[in-house]
Formats: structure tokens, C-alpha cells, sequence
């Protein structure tokens, strides 16, 4: 399980919006490929939007596969210039980052901080609990393909157009990938569960020792 310390280094605040990173990753670059995350709503951003006033609308699913990857600059403008921009999270597009993000407990971390920035009523209206189900759901909608790491580069949307995310057929072997990374995901989240009792066991344990010690010497 991730210590405090391992998931703060994970976080960062890259021009006023909050990206989770790969734990060992060297050089973090504005090109680098993320998704977007909605941690309330526990939804992937496919698109935007600008509804009649002209302010920029990110559209989500719940859906990871029919997400879209951008570059980090671009995510960063698209976050920060949103009408709600204290609800989404850069997700590094890299396989250590989703792991410890999905199943690690960096969801919970970056709701957590996130929250702390919108009111109780904006986080509560939306807000869906991070149960295996609620994984599964998110990671085995294979409507649509994953995103495509090839092109990246996205036209912005003409005022009133909806976002049209992109079309295809579901390959076999994606599947059995998405179905592993869900039992994945359900295994992470129960041993994380289990560690965290151990851990307090051990906090308890500890300070029972340093009780009993002191009164050992004295004898």
C-alpha cells in the first residue's frame, strides 16, 4: 500500500490544475498524455462543448475506454477554462499511474483535495462512492474503443456542437485486458482495505509497548 508521502509525490498542481503522475516517472513534460478525470462523478471527459453564454462545458461518460487522452498543456487549458474546474484530475496515460490512481487509492487522495476547493453542496450533487462496482462499471463499458495514443491532437469544437467521441468495434484480447485490470482493481482496493487495518493494529500495538516499558523499567 502507498504511503503519504509516495501519493503527494504523485500529485502535482501544473498550471492551477491538479495532475496525478506516475510514481517514478523522471521528466514530467506539458506533452506528456493524460485523461481527464471527473473524481465526483467518477467520469472520463470525451469531449467539449461551449453551451449559449460561450463558457467551455467538459462532456464525460462513465467510461473509460471511451475517454479521450490529450497532451497535458492542452488538458491544463481545457480543466482550467472549464465552468467547473475543481472537479477534474489529469490522469498520467501510463499503466503505474491508473494502477496506483484506480486501485491504489490516488482516487480517494485527489477527491479528497478536491473537495476541499468546492462547496459541500457542488461536491455532494454528484458524487458517486468508489465501490469495486462502480470500477467495474467504468472500465468494462467497451462501447467504444480506447484512446488512440497515435492522434492526439484534438480540433476544438464549433459553439453548440456536441462532442462526438470515436467509434468501434471491441477487439477480443482489449477485452480480456479491461476485464483483468478490473479484478485488478477489486483485488487492489481489498488489499488496501486489509493493509490499512493492519496498519492501525500496529499503530495500537506500538503504543501499548512504549506503555508497558516504561513500567517494566521501574521494577
Amino acid at each position: 500500500m502507498p504511503t503519504n508521502t509516495q501519493m503527494e509525490s504523485c500529485v502535482a498542481d501544473e498550471r492551477d490544475s491538479l495532475v496525478f503522475w506516475s510514481p517514478n516517472l523522471q521528466h514530467r513534460k506539458p506533452a506528456s498524455k493524460v485523461q481527464i478525470i471527473d473524481v465526483f462523478s467518477l467520469q472520463v471527459v470525451t469531449g467539449y462543448i461551449r453551451d449559449p453564454q460561450g463558457r467551455l462545458l467538459l462532456q464525460s461518460q462513465p467510461s473509460v475506454a471511451a475517454g479521450r487522452s490529450w497532451s497535458l498543456a492542452k488538458a491544463a487549458q481545457l480543466m482550467r477554462n472549464d465552468a467547473r474546474p475543481n472537479r477534474w484530475v489529469a490522469l498520467h496515460f501510463n499503466k503505474h499511474a491508473w494502477g496506483l490512481f484506480w486501485a491504489g487509492g490516488g482516487l480517494q487522495h485527489c477527491r479528497a483535495l478536491l473537495a476541499e476547493r468546492i462547496s459541500t453542496e457542488e461536491a455532494s450533487s454528484a458524487i458517486v462512492p468508489v465501490t469495486p462496482e462502480a470500477l467495474l462499471r467504468l472500465v468494462l463499458d467497451l462501447q467504444t474503443d480506447a484512446p488512440d495514443a497515435a492522434g492526439m491532437a484534438f480540433d476544438p469544437i464549433p459553439k453548440g456542437k456536441a462532442a462526438i467521441p470515436c467509434n468501434g468495434t471491441v477487439n477480443p484480447w482489449r477485452l480480456m485486458a479491461w476485464t483483468s485490470f478490473a479484478w485488478l482493481a477489486i483485488l487492489g482496493l481489498t488489499v488496501a482495505g486489509f493493509l490499512a487495518v493492519l496498519e492501525r493494529q500496529d499503530r495500537k500495538l506500538e503504543l501499548l509497548l512504549q506503555r508497558i516499558n516504561p513500567a517494566a523499567q521501574l521494577r
